[in-house]
């Protein structure tokens, strides 16, 4: 068949009938479903505001060390008589416990001497005194001896004018007159001397009396006593041994009490202090003096923690003072706290007691601060987004007054049961719509770290 008959009795008869049932389907199939456009809402989590309560705190770090420490040190020199058998390290004694006694002798000889001076010294004062006596009664017998002298001079004028008396008598009563006004004027020397004698010989008794003090203290230091119950940290003396003067022979720690100086953050402790004052009173620069007063008037609780492994000892503490230097190289300042209970409640193989040398962290707290509680990474540029009424996204400029750990407290700007977003869309626009869920394991969690009013 030729191509020409092909084209028109086969294919386009066929392609006729193709174009048909294809009208016909067209024609036959319903319209397509309109789709209408709607807004989509955004998944985020959310939390509910509540009132609350955040005690700021800080943490640091130090080594306990005892509050009171006893240096067991020779005031005099002397060889060991006694040395107690349990000062030993490690060992716990009493207070008024006897720990080392030197050789007396030589202390009971210098008291010995002392008492024999004083004794011979009074014996001369009363000596001093008979002869301040004697030369009196002596004194008044030449005395009258020389108004004798002196009426004899008289007589023998009266005579030599009369002419019954020679010249040579006349001499003779004046020689003599002379002879006794030296021997009066003689005892008055002596006389006038004595009271200086006599106070000679007292304050020269005082020297002996203070010699013997001296002595009797010296005695007294040859035992020493252990002025408080302590723990023997180290010694060095043995029985026989020779002590000298400033030697150390044992040192021991209190139980009393032990004390740790802690190293806090100084931005840290600058933020517990603008977290208790006001913007006017805050202080402008960190000064340790002045810091120790503020310190006290915060009203500031301490706790010392342990940690054994999984185990964690707690002790209270109380803030005592402040250290007097700041390490500028690693930015710390040192928080001095007192454990009273350094040794209270010891149980063996549970809870050992607070010993010199442990590392320990030490919490300081103040008062809690009354706000709304809030996750610190809800925070954008101090501002924090919402889903209000509608469920769409707003956002509030908020002013912070603490940020601790992962949470920050906000005490105005934020009612309470406001629903604060926790997870942030991308990109975030102002009036989006949110598909709301509430986070109530971040709740629960927020509720912990801070407290109920």
């Amino acid at each position: 068949m030729k191509p020409g008959f092909k084209l028109i009795f086969i294919t386009l008869p066929v392609l006729a009938i193709g174009v048909g049932v294809l009208a016909l389907i067209v024609s036959n199939r319903p319209p397509p479903a309109r789709v209408i456009l709607a807004e989509r809402a955004t998944a985020v989590r959310v939390i509910t505001t509540q009132a609350s309560q955040l005690p700021p705190r800080i943490t640091g770090y130090g080594l306990v060390r005892p509050s009171r420490v006893y240096e067991a040190i020779a005031q005099v020199a002397g060889t060991a008589d006694y040395v107690n058998p349990n000062l030993e390290k490690g060992e716990i004694l009493p207070a008024g416990t006897v720990l080392l006694r030197l050789s007396q002798t030589d202390f009971n000889l210098g008291i010995a001497q002392a008492k024999a001076n004083i004794r011979a010294g009074e014996a001369k004062l009363a000596e001093l005194t008979v002869t301040q006596l004697n030369q009196i009664a002596a004194l008044d017998i030449e005395s009258r001896a020389l108004e004798i002298r002196a009426r004899e001079i008289e007589r023998i004028e009266t005579l030599t004018v009369r002419g019954i008396a020679s010249a040579v008598a006349m001499d003779a009563a004046q020689s003599s007159w002379l002879l006794q006004s030296q021997k009066v004027q003689t005892l008055i020397n002596t006389l006038s001397l004595l009271p200086t004698q006599q106070q000679v010989q007292t304050e020269q008794i005082a020297v002996y009396e203070t010699s013997l003090k001296s002595a009797e203290l010296d005695l007294a230091r040859t035992t020493l006593t252990l002025p408080f119950a302590a723990r023997v940290a180290q010694t060095s003396v043995e029985i026989g041994q020779f002590v000298r003067v400033g030697q150390v022979a044992a040192e021991l720690d209190g139980v009393g009490s032990a004390e740790i100086e802690a190293q806090v953050s100084i931005s840290d402790m600058l933020a517990l202090l603008r977290s208790r004052q006001p913007q006017a009173e805050r202080p402008k620069e960190l000064v340790p003096g002045a810091l120790s007063t503020l310190l006290h008037s915060l009203g500031l609780n301490a706790e010392v923690h342990l940690r054994l492994g999984e185990q964690v000892l707690t002790w209270p503490a109380k803030v005592d003072r402040i250290s007097d230097q700041i390490d500028l190289k690693s930015g710390t300042v040192g928080v001095i706290v007192r454990v009273d209970s350094a040794y209270t409640g010891v149980r063996p193989g549970t809870r050992p007691p607070l010993t010199k040398g442990m590392f320990v962290d030490v919490e300081l707290s103040a008062p809690p601060l009354d706000g709304i509680v809030i996750p610190r990474s809800a925070l954008r540029n101090g501002r924090v987004f919402l889903a209000d009424a509608d469920n769409r996204l707003a956002s509030t400029p908020v002013t912070t007054r603490l940020m601790q750990d992962e949470v920050a407290l906000i005490t105005q700007d934020l009612p309470v049961g406001a629903r604060i977003v926790v997870s942030f869309p991308s990109p975030a626009m102002e009036g989006m719509l949110l598909d709301v869920t509430n986070d109530l394991a971040l709740e629960a969690q927020l509720a912990r770290a801070g407290q109920q009013p």
